[in-house]
């Protein structure tokens, strides 16, 4: 009877993998025919037994045809669909280390990448020209996709991430950086691109196998192999900047530190902590700040022209002056940094005024002092806004320079 058994079991295995034999041969068959759903249904019926130990040799096959009915030569609109049926192949044959359908699958797994991502890059910089929030989402959901088509193409979460902070989607956004973080994502990786030959366009490739597969069928050239540097720090202050964005000050700074341990030579980083304190009304720490920064970057005009806005609040003018001086040194044409030297000399002249106000009733005393200490330091400012207004004629200058030449005494005036 046990014997009976054994021979019906095995009966019945070979007649299961007979059967499968079958709709894996009608699957073929509707897939050259281009019958795409008759092909996905013929899978269907033979997918519960691709596992078995008996039937493992078609699983190659199987999984073969079910990406190619999924594709459908590219009529398919799934391409979450299509991209995990391309991965399962290429994964299946990595595994097995038989090589069949892997390069095939992966020219076509690489195409549709470049399409979904061409798009994605095309929308989101529409969205730059037009600000429009939902051509933002659009590209940040493509960006999205492309990494479910190649979960290795990480650096695409991150240009998602960013596209959906554009479209002020922040809570979307800081779930993207924050699951970067948690995969251990660096964007330290090597990538490899060449020029498609028919079209002239670059072209991205998981890995050097295939870049060089694709230029030795002589389908594209210039093949290069790039190596991209950390970009933890600027995750890190991009969830910076959404914190801010959300009134979350507090937490912007923790962000902040924790990017400039990842990079502590970035003073862009010192420049955004800065600007956290600023939001935060503690200009103090706003200038120390800068001040920090430009020990880290001491080219940087706009960095001493901030500097000295802050010294200007504090009236610490003469400190104020020499970084609009210093400003101007590095950006002989920065408008406002002329037009702040000459607002910080007028800052002198408030005590001078007070003085001749007390006064008033002393015309001799009062004309000494406007002759002797205000009359200078108009003068004084006078060039300063005269540059300021010759590079940015702006309507405030023109008033403060007429104002000026009335002040003393000039047969002049800017119409």
């Amino acid at each position: 009877m046990r014997k009976q058994f054994i021979i019906v079991s095995a009966l019945l295995v070979g007649m299961a993998v007979s059967a499968q034999k079958n709709e894996i041969k009608t699957a073929d068959k509707a897939v050259k025919s281009s019958d795409y759903p008759a092909a996905l249904a013929a899978l269907a019926q033979a997918e519960g037994l691709i596992n078995d130990g008996n039937a493992k040799k078609y699983k190659a096959k199987f999984l073969y045809l079910k990406a190619m009915a999924t594709y459908a030569n590219g009529a398919g609109t799934d391409n979450v669909s299509i991209g995990k049926a391309f991965n399962e192949v290429i994964s299946y044959e990595e595994t097995s280390g038989k090589q069949k359908y892997a390069v095939e699958i992966g020219g076509l797994l690489n195409t549709l990448i470049n399409e979904v991502a061409g798009k994605s890059s095309d929308l989101y910089n529409e969205a730059i020209v037009s600000k429009d929030l939902a051509t933002f989402k659009s590209a940040a959901d493509g960006f999205n996709e492309v990494f479910l088509l190649s979960p290795k193409d990480t650096a695409f979460v991150e240009n998602a991430g960013m596209a959906y902070y554009s479209a002020k989607e922040y809570d979307k956004s800081m779930e993207v950086y924050r699951s970067l973080l948690d995969m251990g994502y660096t964007g330290i990786k090597t990538e490899y691109k060449a020029t498609n030959k028919e079209t002239g366009k670059d072209q991205w490739f998981n890995d050097k196998k295939q870049m060089d597969f694709q230029v030795k069928l002589g389908m594209a050239i210039n093949p290069e192999t790039i190596v991209k540097e950390s970009r933890k720090s600027n995750i890190l202050t991009r969830i910076a900047k959404i914190y801010i964005a959300k009134g979350d000050n507090d937490n912007a700074l923790i962000a902040i530190g924790e990017a400039r341990i990842a990079n502590p030579d970035d003073y862009s980083l010192l420049i955004d902590e800065a600007n956290v304190y600023y939001h935060k009304g503690n200009t103090q720490k706003f200038k120390e700040k800068l001040e920090e920064a430009i020990t880290i970057n001491p080219t940087d005009p706009t960095l001493y022209y901030n500097v000295g806005v802050m010294n200007l609040d504090q009236k610490n003018i003469d400190e104020a002056i020499r970084n609009f001086k210093k400003a101007i040194e590095l950006k002989p044409d920065y408008g406002d940094a002329y037009n702040n030297i000459g607002a910080a000399m007028l800052q002198k002249a408030e005590p001078v005024i007070e003085e001749m106000n007390d006064n008033s009733m002393n015309f001799d005393k009062y004309d000494a002092i406007k002759a002797n200490k205000l009359d200078p330091i108009y003068k004084e400012a006078l060039p300063y806004y005269e540059k300021s207004y010759e590079l940015n004629p702006s309507p405030s200058v023109k008033a403060t320079l007429n104002g000026l030449y009335e002040n003393l005494d000039m047969d002049k005036r800017v119409e």
